[in-house]
């Protein structure tokens, strides 16, 4: 990250350097609005201004930053109140921290993405919400409620609400900087291989001036993560999806037969009432009215079996798969991702390298390491996978080594060959054109006339998690 600095310095529309100080060399000192006098800063601008503290940082050199990269003084300073742009996804609790905080350390033109409406039991972190606001879209409360506290600084958020895959490249290139502070893998994978996506690499090697920085950050109770993810440069998102634990799911048998638990209870109202009184309608899950009945049915099926401990809270905690959050865990990820947007916007230090780990549950202690690029990774590396499967195996069978394998993870995979279309996921109608071939084993597919596939060709691989492919080879275990 510290070689591909300079290169990105080169290639990112930073102002040109400012006029050195009239002391000369000697100075450490590059003028911001302001004098030199013995070598020392005097400023014109007392610390009453506005943005007096990252205006010190921006204005004299630091033994810390990358003396090719950063040029301090009024363009660099510019460049961050007037030029930079940011894009928030996601406008949770994490979210409302970094707005806040991107608007107090000198960005002005910010931008918040997010397609969820406000529930009140967000309200007891995400503080730029109200009472109020209780089914209000979050980007727009969140992006008013910036835009009025801190609209005296030059600052302002643009909100847009819907799914960040409603937006096309073109919307995303826009972008100095993308943070994301989402709630879910699925999301997080298609931003981190949509900016790949989109780096140009014609000449073989990654275009630095198309490289959009990203700036990952998550919470789970007193625990949290910030990483920074440079496309082709540092390791990305899907690098590490096998570190991440599996969802927690409740057997069928257990949730129907014999409930123990108030998660039970509501794993059943949710996955077997709903659907079964309700099979035409799809659960809206940021319903207050569909949230209501799951609480009720729940309820009653609780009090049945002599199980305690079935509320609201917890109701929309399961749907949702909500892990509780805690107010201080978020500030803590917010100002450390917020801080690796200044210095990537900036120069003005160096970039952490390049995962950083907050593990309050043990006390107040933080690991930064270097995460590795992984050499087959579907999105940085060769986006190629071989197998060996036994011939006997069928088609059923090889998909769903693709979905539980933790390099890949997917969730619906269709798979294409030279010779056609080996299974697709959907439309429906597609789908059940293909479905006998689910239970044929590798080895009829390959013998067929024609043949489905033939061993060791590239198959074609896609995903609805990821708008790229994978390219699988098949081979026969002897």
């Amino acid at each position: 990250l510290k070689r591909a600095l300079p290169e990105l310095a080169q290639a990112l529309p930073l102002a040109p350097p400012a006029a050195p100080c009239s002391m000369g060399e000697s100075s450490d000192v590059v003028m911001a609005d302001g004098e030199c006098r013995d070598g020392h800063l005097v400023s014109k601008k007392s610390r009453s201004d506005k943005h007096w503290h990252i205006h010190r940082v921006l204005s004299r050199k630091s033994p810390f930053a990358d003396a090719d990269a950063f040029d301090p003084g009024q363009d660099t300073i510019d460049y961050l109140h007037d030029t930079a742009k940011v894009l928030v996804i996601g406008a949770g609790g994490l979210g409302c921290e970094i707005l806040k905080d991107l608007a107090m350390s000198g960005f002005a033109d910010i931008h918040i993405i997010d397609m969820d409406s406000i529930d009140v039991t967000n309200l007891n972190r995400q503080f730029l919400f109200r009472q109020g606001d209780v089914g209000k879209h979050k980007a727009d409360v969140a992006a008013a409620a910036v835009n009025r506290k801190c609209g005296h600084l030059g600052v302002k958020v643009t909100p847009h609400v819907g799914k960040i895959q409603d937006h096309p490249d073109s919307f995303y290139r826009k972008f100095n900087v993308i943070i994301a502070g989402l709630d879910n893998i699925a999301a997080r994978r298609w931003m981190n291989a949509t900016l790949h996506d989109m780096v140009d690499r014609t000449s073989g090697e990654p275009d630095p001036s198309t490289i959009i920085p990203l700036l990952d950050g998550g919470t789970e109770g007193f625990k949290g993560q910030a990483r920074v993810i440079v496309p082709f440069m540092t390791s990305c998102f899907d690098c590490s999806l096998d570190s991440f634990p599996p969802q927690v799911n409740f057997p069928l048998c257990t949730i129907a037969e014999t409930p123990r638990l108030p998660e039970h209870c509501i794993e059943y109202a949710m996955v077997v009432l709903w659907d079964k009184l309700f099979p035409d309608k799809k659960l809206d899950k940021d319903s207050p009215t569909d949230m209501k009945w799951l609480f009720e049915q729940a309820k009653e099926r609780a009090d049945a079996f002599g199980i305690q401990g079935v509320t609201y809270t917890l109701t929309m905690g399961v749907v949702k798969r909500i892990i509780p959050a805690i107010a201080a865990t978020n500030a803590l990820i917010s100002a450390a991702l917020v801080s690796e947007a200044i210095k990537i916007s900036t120069y003005c230090g160096p970039v952490f390298n390049n995962y950083m780990m907050y593990m309050g549950q043990t006390g107040v202690y933080t690991h930064t390491f270097e995460y590795e690029k992984k050499e087959h990774c579907m999105v940085c590396g060769g986006a190629r996978l071989a197998v060996k499967k036994d011939p006997s195996s069928t088609l059923q069978e090889l998909l769903d080594s693709l979905g539980s394998n933790p390099t890949y993870q997917l969730s619906r995979p269709s798979i294409s060959g030279t010779g056609g279309m080996v299974f697709i996921q959907n439309p429906k109608p597609l789908r059940l054109q293909h479905e006998y071939k689910l239970t044929m084993t590798l080895k009829e597919l390959t013998e067929a006339d024609p043949p489905v596939f033939a061993v060791g060709e590239e198959l074609t691989v896609t995903d609805p998690v990821l708008p790229t492919k994978l390219t699988l080879v098949i081979e026969f275990e002897t």
